[in-house]
Parts: C-alpha cells; structure tokens; sequence
C-alpha cells in the first residue's frame, strides 16, 4: 500500500505545483517524480533488515544467491529512480524500471504462493499483486514517453 500511497501523493503534489506555475511539472514530469519517490522508498527498503530478510525468503529457489539479487534489485531502483529526475536519462530510465519490474515478477508470484510475508505483514495476494504490478509497468511506460 505504501508504494500505490507514496506513488499517488507525489505525482498529485508535483502536478499540483505545476497547475500552481511552475511552468516544468507538466502531467509526465509529475508522473516521473511520483514514479522516483516510489521506486527510492522500495529500492531503500531492500536494505533494511526487517524487510531485506523476507525479502530473500520471496527469491524462488531455482535462483543463486537470493541476498546478492535482492542488493542488486535495490540498487537498480534507486539507480532507476534517479535517472527519472535527469530529462535526459528519464526515457531510459523508465524502460529499464519496467523491464525490472517484469523480471522481479516470478519473486511476487512465488511469494504469494508461499505466502511469504513482509515486514510481518501478510504476502499480498497474488491477483492484487498481479495488479499492482501491471499498473506500476504501465505507469514507467507512459513516464518514458
């Protein structure tokens, strides 16, 4: 829920600043910015102990070095999240997040078939998940547009 909240508040704040005047944060821009803020918020939790760990438990067995993979997923989004703020790099950036997120999917997919949680919390179900994820795809694809 928090990266559909951060993801939302973000875009709405920065389109809100731009229909205020400044002139740059056009619907795009905005949605970059939202997009950013999600992906820094996700891609800092993978380092945190209490989500890291589940986060290794989500890795399917058939992958080496389930720690190694989440690092670097983490890495990428921040990486990721802020090419979206460089105009320049902010297509790319974009594509690369949603091709991330397509192969970060088999993870959701084994999570909620597990049901690992994370944080304590329950695995989101895996049709809300399937959701989310196709909603966040769409989004980085209209953003590198």
């Amino acid at each position: 829920m928090v990266p559909i909240i951060t993801l939302t508040a973000a875009t709405l704040l920065a389109r809100l600043t731009g229909l205020l005047g400044v002139d740059a944060l056009d619907w795009q821009t905005s949605l970059r910015i939202g997009l950013a803020a999600m992906f820094t918020i996700t891609g800092i939790v993978h380092f945190v102990p209490k989500f890291r760990d589940d986060m290794i438990r989500m890795i399917p067995q058939r992958l080496p070095r389930p720690a190694a993979l989440v690092a670097l997923t983490g890495v990428l989004e921040l990486a990721g999240a802020a090419g979206l703020l460089v105009p320049a790099t902010a297509p790319a950036a974009a594509v690369c997040l949603a091709l991330l997120m397509v192969a970060m999917f088999p993870a959701n997919v084994s999570a909620a078939r597990r049901g690992i949680p994370l944080a304590g919390k329950p695995a989101t179900p895996l049709g809300i998940r399937t959701a989310e994820q196709i909603l966040f795809i769409a989004l980085a694809v209209l953003a590198a547009l």
